[in-house]
């Protein structure tokens, strides 16, 4: 028989607390393997892990110092273990002889069933095998409308195929509620913008976009390129899912070029963007992968703006969950569809 070291004994406490609390509501066979009928559910509370590791071992070995030894504790630890379970099965366990340590019958009934209950526990740090087909819960993802149009077509697609059973709920994105709606697990993965999401939050870049500029289809504006004094000079039409103002993303961009931006609309969605200026005067910056647009036509310009990403973040709560690691899997791999 294999003994943990002493590294990993320090481990077990935390899982026999878990195990306690799935134990008393497990099925009545585990119970009758775990409880014998003589000991009192405040005798169980006492139990810890560690102590039954070392019955088993003494159980098996018969000898004191060996089991010291092999589970790198003292032996005045193995001693001490002993005896906080002779006082809560009221039994000697085991009686010293000139051969070792002699298991009392109690010891050897208890023997019997550990080595079940032990097969019970240890299951508990099995990682299953995730198959997708068997799901049947429910997943949120909240998203800007771009993300929506862009992202969610080819992830919930591929969704359908592999895992038929789970469900997903979108949710419009709610940039000043994110925080408490992810923490409390209201949302399991958000689809935005870096700057949309609290510093502290794990997030993976799904790809790279850059805004074009485009004006109504029948713009007399794309006939030649059009330089940043111009453009800024044009009125604009932003859209900002975060906040209701006429602050855009390039703002910043504009007055290091020595232009101030002639913003005169801003609409909370994408979708709405393309009827706002098809029969305007007015431009906007919208993402490459909104284009082309029937009704809009592509301004050219002396400079573009930077990029930016577009990424998937969750809280850090979900980041071992099986399911949330097999969307983050599922994006990076459609890469090439985004």
């Amino acid at each position: 028989m294999d003994y943990a070291n002493g590294q990993e004994c320090r481990k077990w406490p935390v899982l026999w607390k878990n195990c306690w609390v799935m134990v008393k509501s497990a099925p009545s066979n585990l119970k009758q393997i775990l409880f014998v009928s003589d000991i009192s559910v405040s005798s169980i509370d006492r139990l810890d892990i560690r102590q039954l590791r070392v019955f088993r071992a003494v159980l098996q070995e018969r000898n004191l110092s060996r089991v010291a030894s092999l589970m790198g504790l003292t032996q005045q630890a193995v001693s001490s273990h002993l005896r906080k379970l002779r006082d809560v099965f009221d039994d000697p366990l085991f009686i010293r002889s000139g051969h070792g340590m002699i298991p009392t019958p109690k010891a050897e009934q208890l023997g019997a069933k550990l080595d079940s209950v032990f097969v019970e526990l240890e299951s508990l740090l099995e990682q299953s095998n995730f198959d997708p087909a068997s799901l049947n819960g429910v997943y949120t993802i909240c998203a800007t409308d771009y993300a929506q149009s862009v992202v969610l077509p080819v992830l919930l697609s591929e969704i359908r195929k592999q895992a038929p059973h789970l469900k997903i709920i979108v949710r419009d994105f709610e940039i000043d509620d994110l925080d408490h709606l992810m923490s409390s697990g209201a949302i399991d993965l958000a689809l935005t913008f870096p700057e949309f999401i609290p510093a502290h939050y794990p997030y993976q870049v799904l790809f790279e976009e850059h805004h074009v500029c485009v004006a109504g289809k029948n713009s007399q504006l794309a006939k030649e390129p059009l330089s940043i004094a111009q453009i800024a000079s044009l009125p604009q039409l932003i859209v900002s899912p975060s906040r209701a103002n006429l602050r855009g993303s390039h703002d910043r961009w504009f007055e290091q070029r020595g232009g101030k931006r002639n913003i005169v609309m801003s609409v909370p969605f994408f979708a709405a963007a393309a009827d706002c200026i098809k029969n305007t005067d007015m431009i906007a910056f919208l993402p490459s992968r909104l284009l082309p647009d029937e009704r809009l036509t592509r301004l050219v310009l002396d400079e573009t703006p930077p990029g930016f990403e577009v990424i998937a973040a969750w809280h850090m709560r979900s980041s071992r969950d099986p399911l949330h690691r097999w969307i983050l899997d599922l994006l990076k791999a459609l890469h090439h569809q985004l």
